[in-house]
């Protein structure tokens, strides 16, 4: 495996691929639209006490940008992070990834707000207004779908380093969450954001645990125990969060992970376990997405001194002249 990290070794502008330069055209376009039209934020983003009348919010939400800050951030990360998985899914599955993530992110976000008001119906006056307020809030933003980049980039290069931070891959995601909360306590006013970006960040690696497909082995999801829910957090805490998350695991496919990883999906009721559901086929997966890293990290290092060759070459040609 190559030692070159993630944020090392790649030309600013090169590698970005025509379907992320397409979603940033749309990322554009949304926010143009809002600030030309300020009107249309009613019909495109999400605001749960409106979302049933208006219910494709739940998709719209998740590709308009309120703020050009917001929109400068999500079209930096989508180029970036995009150019490092969409090579290794392909295109098919990158979009279905950001679509799935985007819809059920908009999902849990309106039915944990309107939770949450009926809840606090009770209670004192504070949390009602803050509740009722809070269902009136016009909420979109690419954000989730960026926080799901990150867990896909802890599947695939876990070990890879990030630079200039020279921490892994793996931990990307978890540290993304530390100062996201820690902002919405600071200033409230950013809070809207928060449960988006949490959302975001769950649907995903339930998203790639367990459903995701995969192409050659005709298999979904991620069984493997480096990507267990427990390694979001911290070795001491992992006692403690695996016994949950394994609650959770039930709910969603019947069967607990670790007779997952013990017998594989078995085929039929004959009891042959297919290849490739464990977790070597995991492991292999995430090799796989190493190479593809360090072939298009040579790729554009050649890229790199070919230009130079010929700009040197040009320039010799020119004083000779």
């Amino acid at each position: 495996m190559s030692s070159q990290g993630l944020g090392g070794g790649i030309g600013v502008t090169s590698g970005f691929t025509r379907l992320c330069k397409g979603l940033a055209v749309v990322l554009i376009s949304g926010h143009v639209i809002l600030h030309v039209f300020p009107s249309f934020i009613s019909y495109l983003a999400l605001i749960p006490a409106r979302t049933i009348p208006f219910a494709w919010n739940l998709i719209t939400a998740g590709y308009v940008e309120q703020h050009v800050i917001g929109v400068i951030l999500s079209t930096i990360g989508l180029l970036f992070i995009g150019r490092l998985l969409e090579p290794v899914w392909g295109s098919k599955e990158f979009l279905k990834f950001i679509f799935v993530v985007n819809f059920l992110t908009s999902v849990c976000v309106f039915v944990t707000a309107i939770a949450m008001y009926y809840i606090t119906t009770q209670e004192n006056y504070l949390q009602v207004l803050f509740c009722s307020l809070y269902i009136y809030t016009p909420l979109s933003g690419f954000h989730g779908v960026l926080a799901g980049f990150l867990v896909g980039i802890k599947q695939m290069f876990p070990d890879q380093d990030i630079s200039p931070l020279k921490i892994k891959a793996k931990w990307i995601a978890s540290l993304f969450l530390l100062p996201c909360i820690a902002v919405c306590f600071i200033v409230p006013e950013s809070a809207p954001y928060l449960p988006t970006i949490l959302f975001g960040t769950y649907t995903s690696w339930i998203y790639l645990r367990y459903l995701q497909k995969k192409p050659e082995t005709n298999l979904r999801g991620d069984p493997s125990d480096e990507f267990s829910f427990s390694t979001f957090f911290p070795k001491f805490l992992r006692p403690v969060i695996d016994p949950i998350a394994s609650i959770f695991g039930r709910l969603l496919c019947g069967r607990s992970e670790a007779s997952t990883d013990a017998k594989g999906y078995m085929l039929g009721g004959g009891g042959a376990a297919l290849p490739g559901s464990d977790p070597a086929e995991a492991s292999r997966r995430r090799e796989r997405g190493a190479r593809a890293l360090e072939e298009r990290l040579a790729a554009e290092r050649l890229a790199a001194g070919a230009s130079n060759e010929d700009h040197l070459s040009h320039k010799d040609a020119a004083e000779n002249v």
